[in-house]
């Protein structure tokens, strides 16, 4: 898949503030400084699309890019991406956080278009419950996703490794069928053609 053009179009404080659901969406979403809008702006190769910030919680909004695409067979392809707020840590209210909460619940339960969602762990440290307990929740909800590992660059190969096979061992002491992930670094680039050819593979199933 070649990346043709990436603009952003909308934020939306809750899903029916949405645009039409009228193309499929792959949205991403992570706990807070994981690097999602430095991935994000890797994956679609635009230095800013995604607003990036050394605050965590920066992202309270559902936000919505167009994407135009070419795919391999040199179809035209548009689809959205979608930046969602993060879990877990942000300096926010309780208030915000459960409003926070219901957004992203609603907002992947009942998104009809939505794809694939996107799960960002940071490839530094070791499994994190919280973690676990989102991707679990996924596979209740019967969501479609895939992990993404960002950071792989901050670490050694072997560190990376280790923290990255022990995250898919917990996942497989009760999954039958293990979820597709992708090992990356904004910086260096690495995982961004895995990734564009796993969304265009989705685009066509």
């Amino acid at each position: 898949m070649n990346i043709i053009k990436a603009d952003y179009l909308i934020s939306s404080p809750d899903i029916d503030k949405c645009p039409k659901a009228d193309r499929p969406e792959f949205a991403f979403i992570g706990r807070s400084n994981v690097g999602k809008s430095s991935l994000i702006n890797m994956v679609v190769n635009h230095h800013n699309l995604a607003k990036t910030s050394g605050t965590p919680g920066k992202t309270q909004l559902i936000n919505h890019f167009t994407v135009k695409a070419l795919m391999e067979n040199d179809k035209p392809m548009e689809w959205y991406l979608v930046d969602l707020p993060g879990y877990g840590f942000a300096k926010v209210s309780q208030n915000q956080r459960k409003s926070w909460e219901k957004m992203i619940k609603d907002y992947i339960q009942k998104r009809e278009t939505l794809a694939n969602l996107f799960i960002l762990i940071d490839a530094r440290h070791e499994p994190q419950e919280i973690d676990i307990k989102f991707v679990n929740k996924l596979g209740e909800w019967g969501v479609p996703f895939a992990i993404v590992f960002t950071k792989a660059d901050k670490e050694t190969q072997k560190v990376v490794a280790n923290h990255v096979n022990s995250f898919m061992e917990i996942l497989q002491k009760t999954w039958e069928e293990l979820p597709p992930h992708f090992v990356t670094s904004a910086v260096k680039k690495v995982g961004r053609n895995k990734m564009l050819d796993f969304i265009e593979k989705v685009l066509q199933s």
